[in-house]
């Protein structure tokens, strides 16, 4: 598609956005507000008796939307741990009062990073990393050690992701741009199982961008415009957001991002080959308040990434040698849409204790067609036809493969609250299933068999009951049923499981909140685990094995349709610390500290047979995803932060180590320790922030045989926002400031002569120094 399309789509889409906010603010200046149906607060004491409804009011802002403000507009901080969230207990309390590993991350925070790619919004969370190719903008998130194949449950509005496509790198990722983020709940570890099946890890919770986000206490429409510019290469960025109350039930918003950059340079110098893309994406909401305490809220979302993966050779490779050194990959012209459709139905009225709902329907596409447009070598004539390259892996120079994942689901649960004596109860209620639908194409390639089509509906649900005594004893208990059924071809499994929760804390001074949980969750393979089966192709070379399926290639893959589930099995010590007023009237100080190990049995690998003897050396025969006895992943983590207002500085950071338990060697996907310092001072009556970042990462040598460990690394990042106006801010910042060169994960060998896979350690280092500068303006009226 030329560029000129691109930008025009963009800018049109934009334009509609302003423009309808324009016209129906302007038509319905001469209407009169009605009083709005009564809403929910925001947070309530924890599970305190609600109070009687107050009489109807016109719609305000809720409590987070004003926190975010206060820190822009330079009143009163407020603390991210204080960012209300249901995400570890589906009822809505403060961060730092959660009897779990949670973390938040605001809006503000996320405009004042200027982040290029969703990675980069979570450098202070402890206990999360990424590993992520250069040449591809989808993410994928790792807490704990554990990724992949839903072990970390990703929502955005709702909405499961479960993209995956085996290759190379890490089998599942998704796509999110993070200018349409509006913030982020973390839940580390499976305390977070009543979210929904699989979280063995955690759990990631994304809200999109809505219309509290612009429009300001006493505005009926409001336009936010932003555009930034990044060194290291033409790191472009535009987006506009919009909304309007039509009338005072019935919020409208939408909003569309253009964003765009060239290949980067690693801090080496060394420029990264096809790590430049573009990106195209959009959100639309419509919010209804149909009913004293209702709210229905339709969204979607659209975003095109357009980008090549894969590497081009570096040098010649006539000889094994060179290759070592010099050969890439194959590289694909990508075209990945992604479409996210939701529908959310909220009822909660202070005065109603036996209702607190919530139900959710939503269905997720991604659409990731590759075109072939780069073989690494000039063989495969007898394949592709006289004057074309390529191999029976890979395909041929100018073939098209698809991955296709279609997911569907529905979230709901309600909320109960009554007392019992001197005891305040919460019962929740749930219920979830979502099925996933892939469907894999590949002309000449093998795809379809590394990423076998299949179906698999997965679903369950709970009960929880969260109980306080007094104010300083509270309980959190909570059983789940999982059940899964899985298909594909001739090869089919199912199962299910109860898992069990429960965490007890007690308050015996104010601010001090130790709590110990016991947690399960539980996580069904997925279809590629189970299915996967036929030989891997030759690449043109000969056959090594013959296959039970009747065909020849480097290895075999088999199916395993006895393959178990995943069951972890957490186990967490921990303490809230939270203090008001400790040196000043305005001081805060906000800590989570905690201890946990995660026992995961059945933990689902990839194993190889043992070498057997063939006339090009001993190699493996067999690859197939087979339960290992245990994984232990075990770690210390913590969140802290003091604010004075006027100045601040925190720690964050973990130290995690994980290992089979069986051979007693480490886990590839540890990142075994992280710190990171953040202080700054706020400036001219508290509108200009200077911040200053200092992340230290150690490096994993403790991984299996073949890999390359990753570097320990230090990034030193620094920033700064200002607010000109009320309705002007400007922002800056450098990422990496010591031009570092860092590899933030390791490395895996090749199946067959055991070095190192180019194009992933080639991809894997992240940008060298990069400069930003950016501007939001904003616009309004009642």
């Amino acid at each position: 598609m030329a560029d000129g399309a691109r930008y025009s789509r963009a800018l049109i889409l934009g334009a509609s956005v302003v423009s309808f906010a324009a016209m129906t603010t302007e038509s319905g200046l001469a209407q009169t507000a009605s009083p709005q149906a009564e809403s929910a607060s925001t947070e309530r004491p924890k599970q305190a008796k609600r109070k009687q409804a107050k009489p109807p009011v016109a719609h305000q802002a809720t409590p987070e939307m004003m926190n975010a403000r206060a820190q822009a507009g330079g009143t009163t901080p407020v603390q991210a741990l204080d960012t209300i969230t249901a995400a570890a207990t589906k009822t809505k309390e403060r961060a730092i009062d959660s009897l779990a590993p949670v973390s938040s991350i605001s809006l503000d925070q996320i405009q004042g990073l200027q982040p290029n790619r969703l990675s980069g919004i979570f450098y202070a969370v402890p206990g999360v990393s990424f590993q992520e190719r250069g040449d591809d903008p989808a993410t994928v998130i790792n807490i704990r050690g554990l990724q992949e194949f839903g072990r970390v449950a990703v929502v955005v509005d709702g909405a499961r992701q479960n993209y995956q496509r085996t290759g190379h790198n890490a089998s599942g990722s998704f796509f999110l741009d993070p200018e349409l983020v509006g913030g982020v709940d973390v839940v580390r570890g499976p305390t977070a199982n009543i979210y929904g099946s699989g979280a063995i890890g955690g759990l990631v919770s994304f809200r999109t961008k809505d219309i509290d986000d612009v429009l300001r206490p006493g505005e009926r429409w409001g336009v936010d415009l932003s555009g930034s510019y990044g060194s290291n290469n033409n790191r472009g960025l535009g987006s506009v957001f919009g909304g309007v109350r039509a009338t005072p039930d019935v919020d409208i918003f939408g909003g569309a991002v253009y964003r765009m950059q060239g290949n980067y340079k690693d801090g080496n110098g060394t420029e990264i080959g096809n790590t430049g893309n573009q990106v195209e994406s959009g959100l639309m909401k419509l919010t209804v308040r149909p009913a004293l305490g209702h709210e229905v809220k339709f969204g979607a979302i659209f975003q095109d990434y357009q980008y090549d993966v894969g590497q081009f050779n570096r040098g010649p490779v006539a000889t094994a040698a060179q290759r070592a050194l010099y050969q890439g990959s194959s590289v694909y012209a990508s075209d990945a849409k992604n479409y996210t459709g939701t529908i959310t139905w909220n009822y909660a009225l202070p005065s109603d204790n036996l209702f607190d709902w919530h139900m959710s329907v939503y269905g997720n596409r991604v659409d990731n067609d590759q075109t072939k447009t780069y073989h690494y070598s000039t063989s495969g004539a007898a394949l592709c036809g006289t004057g074309n390259f390529g191999n029976n892996i890979s395909g041929c120079v100018g073939d098209k493969r698809g991955y296709v994942l279609n997911t569907y689901g529905i979230d709901a649960n309600n909320t109960t609250r009554f007392n019992v004596g001197d005891w305040r109860n919460a019962l929740t209620v749930g219920f979830d299933a979502f099925q996933d639908d892939v469907i894999t194409t590949d002309s000449r390639g093998n795809s379809n068999i590394t990423t076998p089509s299949g179906v698999r509906t997965v679903s369950g649900g709970f009960l929880q009951l969260k109980q306080n005594y007094s104010t300083w004893f509270e309980a959190v208990s909570a059983i789940r049923y999982d059940r899964y059924d899985l298909e594909s071809g001739k090869t089919n499994g199912s199962g299910d499981r109860f898992s069990p929760k429960i965490t007890l804390a007690v308050t015996p001074v104010p601010g001090f909140q130790p709590y110990v949980s016991y947690a399960e969750g539980y996580r069904a393979p997925s279809i590629t685990e189970t299915v996967i089966s036929g030989a891997h192709a030759t690449g043109g070379g000969p056959a090594f094995f013959p296959c039970p399926d009747g065909t020849v290639g480097l290895f075999c893959f088999l199916p395993n349709p006895n393959l178990r589930p995943e069951v972890g099995k957490n186990k967490e010590v921990g303490v809230n610390l939270k203090y008001d007023n400790i040196f000043s009237a305005s001081d805060s100080f906000r800590g989570k500290i905690n201890l946990f190990r995660n026992d995961v049995s059945d933990y689902i690998d990839l194993v190889a047979s043992a070498p057997v003897p063939t006339g090009f050396g001993s190699f493996s025969q067999f690859y197939q995803y087979q339960n290992i006895a245990q994984a232990r992943i075990q770690g210390f983590e913590a969140e802290t932060m003091y604010d004075a207002g006027n100045w601040f500085i925190g720690v964050a950071g973990h130290y995690i180590q994980g290992k089979n338990a069986v051979t007693n060697v480490g886990l590839a996907t540890i990142t075994p320790r992280k710190v990171v310092t953040t202080g700054g001072v706020r400036l001219l009556d508290r509108s200009l922030i200077l911040t200053a970042q200092w992340a230290s990462f150690g490096a994993n040598n403790d991984v299996p045989a073949g890999y390359l460990p990753a570097t320990g690394y230090e990034l030193v990042n620094l920033y700064m926002t200002y607010n000109a106006t009320k309705d002007i801010v400007f922002s800056a910042s450098i990422d990496n400031l010591l031009n570092q060169y860092y590899r933030p994960y390791a490395i895996p060998g090749t199946s067959t002569d055991g070095t190192t896979q180019n194009h992933v350690l080639w991809s894997s280092p992240g940008p060298g120094r990069v400069y930003k500068a950016g501007m939001k303006i904003h616009f309004g009226g009642a």
